[in-house]
């Protein structure tokens, strides 16, 4: 299993980022895809999850309105489009799957600042 993140990069407050994540070594259309992210000094934390399917996705309250989860089953891609950023939203942010034992990307900065 190997997931590969891209897109992330330097933003200033209220912009845009759409994370991508390129998935290889398993089924992808089979499992379900999450989002996750770290900030320096807390705890990685749960961001978005999508279903198998794409018809089913779920958001952490703060970025509920601002993030959307999606993916394409046909390029094994799963993708995070981030509007209207935030400081709070700089961090580390990691693409996760869990395919009989959790596996994780190498991560991606992003960094909201003026």
């Amino acid at each position: 299993v190997q997931l590969v993140e891209s897109g992330g990069g330097l933003v200033q407050p209220g912009g845009s980022l759409r994370l991508s994540c390129a998935a290889s070594g398993f089924t992808f259309s089979r499992y379900v895809m999450s989002w996750y992210r770290q900030a320096p000094g807390k705890e990685r934390e749960l961001v978005a999850t999508i279903s198998s399917s794409g018809g089913s996705t779920n958001y952490i309250d703060s970025v509920k309105g601002r993030f959307t989860i999606s993916r394409d089953n046909a390029k094994n891609t799963v993708y995070l489009q981030m509007n209207s950023l935030k400081p709070e939203d700089t961090a580390v942010y990691y693409c996760n799957a869990i395919v009989v034992k959790q596996y994780w990307g190498q991560g991606i900065q992003v960094t909201v600042s003026s």
